[in-house]
């Protein structure tokens, strides 16, 4: 039961957090009629439309309807995701800002994680959080490891190779990922043009995306980039994935034309996913996702 209070604590610090900044918390539709065409995301039908993946859709509606910087906490579903880390149906927190870029989300993750842990600390279940954050070092600046640097030095192979191989995932899980954020957390950026798939390309080198990934003991915790706001590649790299998602043998979801026809108005701006189970295995010291969860899917 103490993780339970533990995890009921860290959700207000992350609600305070974005309160105090000017944040809108806002609340999207669950049950969508088209979520982002994903290869590597099998979403959940509920009658002829889906259970969300992410809030990612509407979120950017709301952005491209003037909201300068909201966020939400928010089931979504994902099948064939089950394991110690995994769930098919999870909490994730989302929070995108007008105006902002990847970096700009690298500082306000340092600062949202630092915020959360100094709550957990000087409450209840303070023993607990100090316990799990004693060998962690929180302070920022975090390690930056771009991905080429990564695959080099973990897997002593080109990124370019392993994409060529079809090994990026394999190597990234095997080699990788068991490095990052053991001695403080990790932000793993710049990946391939090809794994970017809502994100906006590096203008300075169009062959990666402004896209992050943040680790904390080998456990990756957020997904994040610099959004793309081009209504007419967004249209070409969702016509790519529905491609692959049909290669690989399955339906892909209809194109989400009203978030197309939206997007043109979006600002520029950067957003990111976080799991929030995950970010209480970390902060309370469990080792499986289990443990941080009121019911399990096997329990019901």
């Amino acid at each position: 039961m103490l993780h339970l209070w533990g995890r009921a604590g860290m959700i207000r610090a992350v609600r305070r957090f974005f309160d105090q900044r000017g944040y809108l918390e806002v609340e999207t539709p669950i049950r969508i009629p088209a979520p982002a065409p994903e290869p590597h995301l099998i979403p959940q039908a509920a009658g002829s439309w889906f259970l969300q993946t992410s809030p990612e859709l509407c979120m950017k509606r709301l952005l491209a309807r003037g909201v300068p910087q909201l966020y939400q906490i928010c089931k979504c579903f994902r099948r064939e995701e089950r394991g110690s880390r995994h769930l098919p149906e999870f909490t994730m927190l989302e929070w995108y800002r007008a105006g902002a870029d990847y970096y700009d989300l690298m500082r306000e993750c340092e600062e949202l994680l630092a915020a959360v842990a100094g709550e957990l600390a000087a409450g209840h279940y303070g023993s607990v959080a100090a316990r799990t954050l004693a060998g962690l070092d929180l302070a920022p600046p975090w390690e930056r490891l771009g991905v080429a640097e990564a695959f080099h030095r973990h897997a002593g192979m080109a990124v370019e190779e392993a994409l060529a191989r079809d090994l990026f995932e394999e190597l990234l899980v095997e080699k990788i990922e068991p490095h990052l954020g053991r001695s403080r957390p990790t932000f793993l950026y710049d990946y391939p043009a090809e794994l970017g798939a809502l994100a906006r390309l590096s203008p300075d080198n169009p062959a990666v995306s402004q896209r992050f990934e943040l680790y904390i003991g080998g456990l990756e915790l957020a997904n994040g980039f610099s959004e793309l706001i081009d209504p007419v590649e967004q249209r070409q790299r969702f016509v790519a994935d529905r491609r692959k998602i049909r290669a690989a043998g399955r339906r892909p979801p209809p194109m989400p034309e009203k978030f197309l026809t939206e997007l043109a108005l979006m600002p520029p701006a950067a957003g990111i996913a976080l799991g929030l189970d995950r970010l209480a295995m970390i902060m309370l010291g469990a080792h499986r996702i289990d443990a941080v969860l009121a019911f399990t899917p096997e329990q019901l």
